[in-house]
């Protein structure tokens, strides 16, 4: 007598299935672009059913990561030098490509006025400055170079307190640990810190083009690569320039 194969289990088995051709990918992401990436991974997302799983960190950490074996297939860093360095180690699969240019700004939830930029900091009322750590961070390495460009980094580095990414110092600024911060446009601009504090963007003579890369590394080809490459052409669309913009980036 041949016996039926339950419905439930033919079920199961076709979920099983759709399951293992499942596409994800994990990206690892400067802290700065955290906000603009969210929505661009969810557009991403539903225009190809690929997963996306986001992990946020300075760029200098998320090297270190990588270089030590963290299994990402994309790294949207915060600057060149840190996804270039892994394509000299090997570790990268194509070319860093400049996805946006980042801007710094000054930000303060106390009653500091901003009129004279960068010189306010100077003021015996302004005792912490939050700054992204320079060893790992961009934004903090460009930081520096704005207090050095205005010849102020001597009075005030005894004032500085670090964050390990763009978005620790963002943290400290929004809840007051620091009278004062360097942060990213992207992070002031973003929907959930519109009009907190006040905020300045900082002269572009006083640091360095914030350049911003993006990479597919090497892990991408024992994961998934055709849907790396998908994630890393979709960051140059039309849709996520709109949003890179939107966050106060500048597109290439």
């Amino acid at each position: 007598m041949k016996l039926k194969t339950p419905v439930f289990t033919i079920f199961f088995s076709f979920l099983l299935s759709v399951c293992s051709f499942a596409q994800s990918l994990t990206a690892a992401v400067a802290a700065n672009v955290q906000f603009a990436f969210e929505e661009i991974s969810a557009d991403f997302t539903k225009d190809t059913g690929i997963e996306i799983k986001a992990i946020y960190a300075s760029s200098g950490k998320i090297t270190a990561q990588i270089e030590g074996g963290a299994p990402f297939d994309l790294f949207v860093s915060a600057d060149m030098k840190y996804p270039q360095t892994l394509e000299k180690e090997g570790l990268a699969y194509n070319a860093t490509k400049v996805y946006a240019y980042g801007k710094l700004v000054l930000w303060t939830m106390n009653n500091i006025d901003l009129a004279s930029g960068v010189a306010e900091l100077t003021d015996a009322k302004v005792r912490k400055i939050a700054i992204a750590s320079p060893e790992t961070a961009p934004y903090g390495r460009q930081a520096v170079k704005a207090l050095k460009y205005y010849k102020i980094y001597s009075q005030v580095s005894g004032k500085l307190v670090y964050g390990e990414s763009v978005a620790q110092a963002s943290q400290f600024i929004s809840t007051r640990a620091a009278d004062i911060g360097f942060t990213a446009a992207s992070i002031v601009m973003a929907k959930n810190m519109r009009g907190k504090g006040r905020w300045a963007e900082v002269d572009v003579k006083a640091y360095e083009p914030i350049a911003q890369g993006a990479i597919i590394l090497k892990h991408a080809e024992k994961n998934d690569l055709p849907a790396a490459q998908k994630l890393f052409d979709f960051l140059f669309s039309d849709k996520a320039r709109a949003i890179f913009e939107k966050y106060g980036y500048t597109l290439p």
